[in-house]
């Protein structure tokens, strides 16, 4: 007790390096990150990757690289992709990758920003490889979930080596050139549909012809045979039938209201006589 007394200040600056050294040694590492301890340059173990807490480390000797476990974005700059419709396309894509090997990602990028800044050329070249074999037509239709599982493979390949897995990509927007080029597809895309709705329609219509036709024969033979075996009730069923047409009409078709004369013992209104004279 004497000697601190006595020497204040260099026992108050021992205590702050104390302090100092322990603070350094201390590292607490969260939920969301992995820390990578590296010694002189050379990776010696990885904290973190099951779980976060307070760990240690050497002072001075050890540093730290932070490495996120969460999922990270890479933009892709727009590109210009030739279909296979011989259209120029205006590309925009994204990625999502996670780190799963901290110490490749190091040795390969040193952080994670360099590895974004390495896939997102390859990100583009796997899409125009990939899109290059389509037709523009293709990319607005389910088809382009295909599409983009062959980019997330052919990109996982090489994100691999990084030591990072390919979550997603995703087309955040696929567009023609302004002008002449977009409204020359459109108008292509409006043929094809309006060429395929006559076909739809004509196939309807042969479709109800065929199905009239049966109906109608199938008729005819009901009367045939229902008339074959009553002739009486078919002359009435007939005579009925011109009845309805010469004085009411048919559907749309209304008599013209001409007035008609006719004598009664004529053979028209015999019906109308009880069917005398049958």
């Amino acid at each position: 007790m004497n000697a601190i007394t006595r020497r204040p200040i260099l026992w108050a600056a021992i205590i702050l390096a104390a302090l100092l050294i322990v603070r350094l040694s201390v590292i607490v590492v969260p939920e969301t990150k992995q820390a990578l301890i590296v010694r002189f340059g050379k990776p010696e173990r990885i904290l973190g990757g099951r779980y976060a807490g307070i760990n240690w480390r050497i002072p001075f000797v050890e540093n730290t690289v932070w490495i996120d476990k969460r999922v990270r974005d890479i933009d892709m700059e727009q590109q210009q992709v030739l279909s296979t419709d011989q259209l120029r396309l205006q590309v925009d894509a994204f990625a999502r990758y996670r780190v799963v090997d901290p110490l490749r990602m190091y040795i390969r990028a040193r952080s994670e920003d360099r590895v974004g800044l390495a896939l997102r050329p390859i990100l583009g070249s796997e899409l125009r490889n990939e899109l290059g074999k389509r037709p523009f037509a293709s990319l607005l239709s389910p088809e382009r979930e295909g599409a983009m599982e062959n980019v997330q493979r052919g990109l996982n390949r090489i994100a691999a080596q990084y030591g990072v897995q390919i979550v997603d990509v995703r087309i955040k927007r696929t567009d023609l050139p302004d002008g002449t080029p977009l409204e020359s597809a459109f108008q292509r895309m409006r043929t094809a549909r309006e060429q395929e709705a006559r076909s739809i329609r004509a196939e309807g219509a042969k479709r109800a012809q065929i199905i009239r036709a049966q109906a109608d024969a199938e008729a005819a033979q009901t009367y045939a045979a229902a008339f074959g075996k009553d002739p009486q009730f078919y002359d009435f069923y007939r005579a009925m039938q011109s009845y309805q047409t010469t004085f009411v009409g048919d559907g749309d078709n209304k008599p013209a209201g001409t007035n008609i004369i006719l004598s009664p013992d004529n053979e028209f209104l015999r019906e109308f006589r009880g069917g005398a004279g049958r």
